[in-house]
Formats: structure tokens, sequence, C-alpha cells
């Protein structure tokens, strides 16, 4: 039996190479070296990369034997995971080596803007001796606001309890009852802002969380507050924290991340390396040898369970592993499907039931529950989510959930729902189905309104009392903004005048969340949101 080639095109560790054994035929190549990387990587079944080769669409190309590419590491800006799917390729990272590196991070930074420790360092290089000039203050006591409560900040709350600390934490998607067994009261943002001592950000940078920490929540914040973003760049407005900062609106910063990086490269990051209340690290937050070594490892088994055809826990594009050829068109529409529902959702649900309708009903849907979970957490989660942790992820968050199938699928060959029961009761269902030669996506119904409507990457979905003249004043605004509207469906809840309306309008990008608020209050529309959907 002839063994798979495995191509290193970066150094990994021993122990990476070690999971492989005898089982498969190891290469090296520089993957820096381009006209090398696309010579070795003709022959490759495999490819395991750290950050510096880039895998894009002509290194697919040049292989046609390769079934997996695998980032030892958790971000994948050099891998292009579209034209990996165009190509069969799956892709495959490491999405939780580096959580207790990121929240060892985390801490050491919230100590050293306390303490002053970058400036003390400076100072005693220079020559001088400033004790007086550099009092800090004790964690003891202090009040500690961790906004993202997912793996990694949860990880940091167990850090710090031992430190005497009141925790305080901010997110919709947190189940309360794990929050308080880590000793975390569950807020608000505002109230978080005007109760912190130290403020930590763990959020994914999505087109909601971007700027969540700007002017209006350093309004409200203590003035001895020291905010700490050790997750990704973005999450807090610079040019406001940076007005905050010299303002004396708040202590102190410490940061990891920027809104591009290196912060030379932006005006507004780069302004911060200006103050000296402010503590600056560059990226390092999955820079421990630890995290580089369980990466490697981790992805390795990946690949090995990837050439043996079985499913992949850390895939990020396929799930990979048997599945029936009737089932697989399903996998990316119920991931969108799930991302959908949380956009409209707003919040974790209670109760999340996958609901698979028609003749696939009959087949092993399990892939399908995986997919929308993954989609139903890929954006609120600083994490990879992947087929095998977004299980985890729901129970983690108190959420029970349910795989259930039914032969009637109504008006359409098959039909995936999922439906979502909300703390407060409320039901949130979004459903859609594959249409035609080419397995086209459609959205057949959205909290309960009957649709038949292409699920494209950019929508806005709009809930309000149907009036005269209100379809024009959202579509000027849009189109004073330059946003085409590509197609659009109107469902009405009966056909009284005035009756409730949802709209779903398909567009040709992404609409800025400012212009989605000022649409939703010229309409006076009970639900509003722009969706951006990925696979």
């Amino acid at each position: 039996m002839t063994r798979p080639v495995v191509l290193f095109a970066e150094e990994l560790s021993p122990a990476t190479i070690e999971v492989f054994g005898d089982d498969a035929d190891i290469r090296h190549v520089d993957g820096t070296d381009r006209a090398a990387l696309l010579s070795a990587v003709g022959t490759a079944d495999a490819l395991l990369v750290r950050s510096a080769t880039q895998v894009d669409a002509e290194v697919f190309a040049a292989a046609p034997e390769l079934k997996v590419v695998a980032r030892a590491g958790v971000g994948l800006d050099n891998v292009d995971v579209p034209a990996a799917t165009t190509a069969g390729v799956m892709v495959i990272n490491a999405p939780t080596s580096n959580i207790v590196s990121a929240a060892e991070l985390a801490v050491t930074l919230i100590l050293a803007s306390l303490r002053n420790l970058s400036r003390a360092d400076a100072s005693v290089k220079a020559g001088r001796w400033d004790r007086k000039q550099l009092t800090g203050v004790e964690l003891l006591g202090k009040t500690v606001g961790v906004v993202g409560f997912g793996r990694i900040g949860q990880l940091v709350a167990e850090r710090l309890a031992p430190f005497g600390v009141q925790l305080l934490a901010y997110d919709p998607y947190v189940n309360h009852t794990r929050a308080a067994e880590l000793g975390a009261r569950v807020v608000e943002l505002d109230e978080l802002m005007r109760e912190t001592d130290v403020l930590t950000v763990h959020m994914p940078r999505t087109a909601e969380t971007e700027g969540m920490i700007g002017a209006e929540q350093f309004a409200l914040a203590k003035p001895n507050l020291h905010v700490i973003n050790a997750a990704r760049g973005g999450l807090i407005d610079e040019d406001a924290l940076h007005e905050a900062l010299t303002a004396g609106r708040i202590a102190g910063a410490a940061l990891d991340v920027y809104s591009s990086e290196p912060p030379t490269s932006s005006p507004s990051a780069a302004k911060l390396l200006e103050l000296d209340n402010v503590t600056l690290t560059p990226h390092l937050g999955a820079s421990t040898a630890e995290a580089q070594e369980k990466a490697g490892v981790a992805v390795a088994h990946s690949v090995r369970l990837a050439l043996a055809g079985e499913l992949v826990p850390d895939a990020v594009n396929v799930a990979g592993g048997a599945m029936d050829d009737l089932v697989r068109p399903g996998v990316a529409l119920s991931d969108r499907l799930g991302q959908l529902f949380t956009a409209l959702a707003g919040e974790a649900p209670e109760l999340l039931d996958v609901v698979v309708c028609g003749e696939i009903a009959s087949r092993d849907v399990t892939a399908l529950k995986l997919s929308a979970l993954r989609g139903v957490f890929r954006n609120v989660v600083t994490e990879q989510v992947s087929y095998v942790n977004a299980p985890v992820m729901a129970d983690e968050r108190g959420i029970t959930v349910q795989l259930l199938t039914e032969e009637n699928s109504g008006r359409f060959r098959n039909v995936i729902r999922i439906r979502g029961t909300l703390r407060n009761g409320e039901v949130v269902s979004v459903s859609g189905t594959l249409s035609g030669v080419e397995q086209a996506q459609k959205l057949v119904e959205v909290a309960g309104h009957p649709l038949d409507v292409p699920l494209s990457d950019h929508l806005m979905v709009i809930r309000y009392d149907d009036g005269p003249g209100l379809i024009g004043q959202y579509g000027a605004q849009l189109g004073e903004a330059g946003i085409n509207i590509a197609g659009m469906q109107v469902s009405r809840a009966g056909d009284a005048p005035g009756a409730e309306a949802l709209v779903i309008l398909n567009l040709d990008q992404s609409v800025p969340r400012e212009l989605v608020d000022r649409i939703g209050e010229s309409i006076s529309a009970h639900m509003i949101h722009g969706v951006d959907l990925v696979y």
C-alpha cells in the first residue's frame, strides 16, 4: 500500500512529525520559496504550514493529489479557504492550541498595567530610579469586567479569582449558571463599564463587535479604569481610547492587538505609542513554546484522520468523513442558517432544535446538526468553531440541542429549520432549502413568515408594520449609501392594512451598523438586522 505524502512547508516540532510514525512519507520544503513549494506540492496528499507559507489558488492548482492543508496555529490568514473548498481540499487548524497562552497573557497585561511595568523597565534601563513616579495599585479587591465570557474569558476569570477580585461578565451568549460557578455576575455592558476597575476584552471581531468599546463606553468609566485587549484588534476604538487616556478619563491600557498591525501602520493606533500610561506588546497571545507544540501535534492528528477519511474535529470548510451524498449539500446551508439564527436571536437560546424535513430525514443527518451549531457560534466566540467543539460550546452555555426529523417537508423536497427558544420564551426560527440542479440555497421561512428568496452573502432582515412609502424610505437610504438591492421579498402577516411585514433584502455588499440603526429608526422597525453570511 502506498503511503500518503505529507509535506512540511515550515519547521514544526519533532513531536509533530512523530505523530505520523511510519504511516506517511514525510517530506520537507521551504514554503517561502515559491518555486520550490509549487514543485514539491505536486505529489503531496497533505500540506502542513505555519504562518509564512501562502497557500492560495495557485498552490491548489499545482497539487492535484492534495486532500488536506493544515495550519499549525489558530489564524488562517495565509490559507485561501474558499479556493481550498473549490478545489475539494480540507482545511484544518488548531483552534484551541493557544487559549491558555492567550489567557495568561491577558492576566500578565493586567498586572503590567496596574504596576506600570513597561515604564519601570524603561526607567531603570535609562539609568533612572523613578520609584515615586511609578507607584501602582493592587489587584486585590478590584472589580474586573470580562467582556466576552467564552473559553478564553472563562480561563481569565479562573486565573483572576485567587487575586481576590470581584468578577463581572458581559456576553449575550453566556450561561449564567456557568458564570456563577466561576464567581462572575453577568451584567449589561453599560453596568460593567460603570463598575469596573479593570476591563479585559475577549470577543471575536465582527461587524457587531468592532469598536464596541468606544467614546460612549469610556464616558461611563471610572477614572482609575485600566483597559486590556489581548483578543482581537478593532474591538476597542483606538481614537476614543487615546482621547480617554490623554483626558484622564481612564488610568491606563495594555494592548497586544491593534486595528492594523503593526500599530505604526495605523494613525489611530500609532498615537498610542506616544503615551506613557499604555503598555504595548507585538501580538504575543499565541507566542509560547507550549502553544506552538500543541498546535503542531493537534493538526498532525487531524491530518491523520483526514487521510483516513474520518470525521475531522477541526476541519474549517468541510465536515470530512463518510456522508450521504444527499445530505452533503445541506452542510453549508445549515451553517448559514445557524449564522442567520444567531443574528436574529441576539442571544443564546435555552433550547435549540435542528429540524430536518423531507426525504433526507431518513438518512444520517448528524452532520447537519453539527454544521448548524457551527454556524450558530462562529461569529460570537473568539476561538475557531469546528464540528466537534460546537456541541461543547452549546453544553458550556447550557443550551439543550435536539436533532429532529420529519418526513413531511411541505412545499419543498427537503427543508432544514433552525428553531430556538430564548430565555424570555420567544421562539426564533429560520428555514432553508436547496433548489434546482445547482442546489442553490434558499430561505423559505423566518419567524413564521413564508418566503422563497435566495440565501445570499449579504442580507437585511426587517420587520415592521406595513404602510405606504416605507419601502421607498429605506430603499432611498441604501441607495444614498451606494448599496444596491439585488433582490427583495415582502411577507405580510395578513391582508389588513398595517399588518406586520417581514422583508428580506438581498444586497450586493455589507451594510454598516450605523445605517442599519438609522433605517430602523426611520421606519419604526420592530426588528432590523444587517447579516453577512459566510461558509
